[in-house]
């Protein structure tokens, strides 16, 4: 593995969101001194949050899995998740609710869940799930660590016993047929690859790799921490100060001040030099670009995920039908991708995500009423050329009233709605062609064809974040923070 040479005893991390806070930790725990700087007032970035008159809001990710990935950052500066968050796992992990009005609950216990599918779908379809999942253990077992958790220097690092592995279990071909062959209800099937959406694909046309993220979800578990999901970076963020990193909020990296191919200190937006042997840059991929002065030689140009339209509310009304993540799908399943992802259209037939974090945590709304968001997947902007300043409102609105018809009456009328976010919000907000999911899990942007976390022609600079390697999502991005880290300070032992 390729490290960066020289000295690297201080180092500069730019972006306080999961990736930035797990390389600070990692370095850290590897006996080197850290700068953080955030450009906002708080640590978080796409998975944060802030108060709203008494009500805590998720303002990016609301689903957490494989918590083992943040006890291994905090362990490298000798504390744990346990010690510092309260995490509750979630059953089900999912409340599906389907245009037949059919309900399936999504339980990530083996037993729960083939039960449940049995009382839906039958004997058959139940016997279909056991073996589904132990396929999706052996795949997630096959790219935990090679695939998904280590560094890649060139493709050739793909050429392993691992890979011949991971094409038995059919991971080159398609996700969508591959699930169908241990499942033959469409609606179970749409339990089981809905998740390729989070890396902005269809399942369709996704990898069957790509099925890790259902292992995540259904298998390995979903968890939410009490407080809000704004708690997990306020708990790295203050094991990394306790542990002696200088974090600084409210201060922007305006610039890169270089010698050569060596990065010399970081300019901030303050006028201050902080200076540095190495920087972590775990920004929006586009502006770690920016502040290098280039971007990566690439035969194709970057393609991003489809983007999402955000609702956040609040009622002091419940609706028996919401667990704490609920889905209601609509009937033109495959429709939708095509329209979103292809045409760049608005969904015809939406399938919708609500997130109750009160149905966990009720201290969100100090234990008076519901904290709610509505999650819509929408073209981003590079793909559709939807003026979002004149049919936000209007699109709010029809998808309040869409969950009222499927069975949560008043909703449009008794949520009351405290913020709207568009995929031009999002472009405002500084992410790159308008969506929070970063770049889309292709194949030409997977593996060591995604982003590389080491930038030609700079001696001192890596990468993080979910634009960089392994990709999008909470485990992937705190493990691309481990990645950078190693980058620069090798764990011993390790090649």
């Amino acid at each position: 593995m390729r490290t960066v040479s020289g000295p690297t005893d201080r180092i500069v991390v730019v972006g306080a969101g999961l990736a930035g806070l797990s390389a600070t930790l990692h370095l850290l725990g590897e006996g080197r001194q850290v700068t953080l700087l955030e450009a906002g007032p708080a640590p978080g970035g796409r998975a944060g949050g802030h108060d709203d008159h008494g009500y805590t809001v998720d303002t990016g990710a609301s689903v957490l899995t494989m918590p083992e990935l943040l006890d291994e950052a905090f362990a490298a500066v000798g504390t744990s998740t346990a010690e510092t968050l309260t995490l509750r796992r979630l059953d089900p992990a999912y409340r599906a609710h389907f245009a037949d009005g059919s309900t399936i609950h999504l339980h990530t216990d083996a037993d729960a869940m083939e039960a449940e599918v049995r009382e839906v779908a039958g004997a058959e379809e139940a016997a279909g799930y056991r073996r589904l999942r132990r396929w999706l253990t052996d795949l997630y077992a096959v790219q935990k660590d090679r695939f998904i958790g280590g560094n890649f220097d060139s493709p050739l690092d793909l050429l392993r016993p691992e890979l011949a592995r991971l094409a038995a279990l059919g991971g080159f071909g398609r996700l969508g047929p591959r699930v169908g062959r241990f499942l033959r209800d469409e609606r179970v099937r749409r339990l089981f690859s809905f998740q390729s959406l989070y890396a902005g694909l269809d399942p369709a046309r996704a990898l069957g790799a790509y099925a890790v993220i259902s292992y995540m979800d259904t298998v390995g578990g979903v968890y939410y921490p009490l407080g809000g999901m704004a708690r997990v970076a306020e708990a790295m963020s203050d094991a990394a100060e306790r542990a002696g990193a200088t974090v600084r909020f409210g201060t922007r990296a305006a610039w890169l001040e270089r010698t050569g191919s060596r990065v010399r200190a970081v300019r901030t937006s303050h006028g201050d030099r902080v200076e540095c042997d190495a920087v972590v840059l775990a920004t929006e991929l586009t502006t770690a670009y920016d502040l290098l002065g280039h971007g990566p030689r690439r035969p194709v140009p970057l393609r991003f995920s489809p983007s999402a339209v955000v609702v956040h509310g609040r009622s002091d009304r419940e609706w028996s039908r919401l667990a704490h993540h609920t889905i209601f799908f609509g009937g033109q399943w495959e429709k939708t991708f095509t329209e979103i992802i292809r045409e760049g259209r608005l969904m015809s037939d939406p399938s919708l995500l609500v997130t109750r974090p009160t149905a966990t945590d009720p201290s969100l709304a100090n234990g008076d009423g519901q904290v709610l968001s509505v999650l819509a997947p929408a073209p981003n902007l590079h793909a559709g050329p939807i003026d979002w300043s004149r049919v936000g409102s209007a699109y709010r609105d029809e998808l309040l009233r869409t969950l009222a018809e499927r069975g949560l009456p008043g909703f449009a009328r008794d949520l009351e709605v405290a913020e709207t976010v568009t995929p031009e919000d999002w472009a405002a907000k500084g992410l790159a062609a308008g969506t929070p999911f970063s770049l889309a899990h292709t194949f030409s942007q997977t593996g060591p064809f995604r982003p590389a976390n080491l930038v030609r022609g700079v001696d001192n600079v890596v990468l993080a974040g979910c634009g960089t390697t392994p990709g999008v999502g909470i485990p992937p991005v705190v493990i691309s923070g481990r990645l950078a880290a190693a980058r620069i300070a090798a764990p011993k032992g390790e090649p």
